[in-house]
């Protein structure tokens, strides 16, 4: 089977090609934008379309060259913070890019079963009643980020309505594991702790609002679920994907200095407060895990020491 996987070189996307490119009887495909270092090594496994999704005429000519049976949309803006100092970038690239690929799958693939990937920003400012989120909890965007995220989930559904496309949503809450870029939170608090290790800066952590509950899931356990989903998942159904346990910011960040080897003070940086930040905020993975028997299978604490070590290897790399 052809499998096509956008933004495969990204961060849950190099995950995502680790675990497909395990799985027998699969042909992979992947759009990459800039570079492929996260995938280097799965190189002679895929088969890379080196482009941009905003070109529609580009990407018409690479889902006719690939035809795939599978596409799993993954390309787009991530930082919901940065949103808000680039509003319309992020709409251009997590709306445009994705009407380009669906009107190319519309027009030469129709039957190609297709993941988009949305966000449990759709739901925003969610209340103490809302809680645990299903799927049914009203959107409430509250930042740049989730209103394009509702432009892709609703984009979705509606070309599964309008044109009878298998497309399946997936709404995920946040990931994290090694590789990840430090403008979220757990991977900036890794970065400073492993450069405080290696003496490259005085033993502080910089920090924002700790006391922030969010739903963290190792970025493996969620590339998994997108392939049950896309592959199981009933078209026009919307799945959360998420541990269903809440963790404050401020956990992650005392598991993080308890892996330290250095004594580490922590400070406020008023910078790193966000406006509009939600108390707290879980899902119910439910309908997920009777759809397809998915449950998390890595420790949230095991997460965290792999993205340490993975800063602390990549920072001695640097430093040689």
């Amino acid at each position: 089977m052809r499998v096509l996987v956008t933004g495969i070189a990204g961060f849950a996307g190099s995950f995502l090609a680790d675990y497909l490119a395990g799985l027998p009887d699969i042909e992979l495909h992947g759009v990459v934008h800039r570079h492929d270092r996260r995938i280097v090594h799965l190189l002679p496994r895929i088969q890379l379309h080196r482009g941009d999704l905003r070109n529609a005429v580009w990407v018409g000519e690479v889902v006719q060259r690939v035809t795939p049976d599978y596409t799993l949309h993954l390309a787009a803006w991530s930082d919901v913070g940065g949103s808000w100092e680039q509003p319309w970038t992020t709409y251009e690239l997590n709306i445009q890019c994705q009407l380009n690929l669906l009107e190319a799958l519309r027009r030469w693939r129709p039957g190609c079963r297709t993941l988009v990937v949305s966000s449990n920003e759709v739901y925003g400012l969610v209340r103490p009643e809302d809680l645990p989120i299903d799927e049914e909890t009203p959107f409430r965007p509250n930042s740049p980020y989730g209103v394009s995220k509702v432009a892709q989930d609703m984009m979705a559904f509606q070309y599964y309505n309008s044109h009878q496309m298998p497309i399946v949503r997936a709404r995920s809450f946040n990931h994290l594991g090694p590789g990840q870029a430090d403008d979220f939170a757990a991977s900036a608090f890794a970065r400073q702790i492993a450069e405080a290790e290696l003496g490259l800066r005085e033993p502080v952590v910089y920090v924002g609002n700790l006391e922030a509950e969010r739903d963290f899931t190792d970025a493996r356990d969620v590339v998994r679920a997108y392939w049950l989903l896309v592959t199981q998942g009933e078209p026009g159904a919307c799945y959360n994907v998420g541990s269903g346990q809440p963790r404050s910011i401020r956990w992650l960040l005392e598991t993080l200095l308890a892996l330290s080897t250095t004594e580490i003070r922590v400070e406020i940086d008023p910078k790193r407060l966000r406006p509009s930040d939600v108390p707290r905020s879980f899902c119910d993975h439910t309908r997920l895990t009777d759809a397809t028997g998915w449950q998390p299978a890595i420790g949230l604490r095991d997460s965290l020491l792999d993205l340490l070590n993975s800063w602390r290897e990549q920072l001695r790399k640097r430093d040689i």
